[in-house]
């Protein structure tokens, strides 16, 4: 089965460099706004989505592939879908957790939900005003989440787990500089580093 995290990230950060979105979320990014920055991305998330041929819900981006109609489903920030979804109820292929809490414990229950899903991607955002601290964080919750399931069943665990750290930004590099990738390795029970 094809991975899904390459083309989404780049359809991603394709979508982030367009001026129209990329100067508020640069913006809210630089100036610490989480709340604007949760905002832009979402759109940005469900845009991405939308670029590879996905139907996605997010708060403001409603969705009506279900029978019930809705932004966000089971508590999640975005949910994608395959375009052509069987039956009225089919499985999400994609889900997005947009964190902007300071707190780790937060936004290792954002990662503990997505784990919780039957999604071939699941991608949690988070932001640390630095790229020390997301590194900090990032090891933090891996250990305090994945570093807690059990080996046999983490090795089971379909699909691909990544998490986003965005932060202030590295100069003007908008946006590679703003976004760190990081894929969970499920043999080892550690997030690497995407270059």
């Amino acid at each position: 089965m094809a991975e899904l995290f390459p083309p989404w990230k780049d359809a991603f950060l394709q979508h982030v460099q367009q001026p129209s979105v990329a100067a508020p979320l640069k913006a809210a990014a630089t100036s610490g706004h989480l709340t604007d920055w949760t905002t832009c991305l979402t759109g940005a998330v469900v845009r991405s989505c939308e670029a590879l041929g996905w139907r996605a819900a997010g708060k403001g981006h409603p969705l009506d592939l279900l029978p019930q109609a809705g932004q966000e489903y089971l508590g999640i920030d975005v949910m994608a879908f395959a375009p052509a979804s069987g039956g009225h109820w089919p499985f999400p292929l994609a889900a997005f957790e947009l964190e902007n809490s300071k707190a780790d414990d937060r936004v290792a229950y954002s990662l503990w939900k997505v784990l919780c899903l039957r999604t071939r991607l699941r991608v949690v955002f988070a932001y640390r005003p630095d790229w020390e601290q997301g590194r900090k964080l990032v090891h933090a919750i891996g250990d305090d989440v994945v570093g807690t399931i059990p080996p046999g069943d983490r090795a089971a665990l379909a699909g691909e787990t990544v998490l986003v750290v965005g932060n202030r930004g590295e100069g003007d590099t908008f946006p590679w500089g703003y976004f760190k990738f990081w894929v969970l390795n499920t043999n080892v029970g550690r997030f690497a580093k995407v270059e």
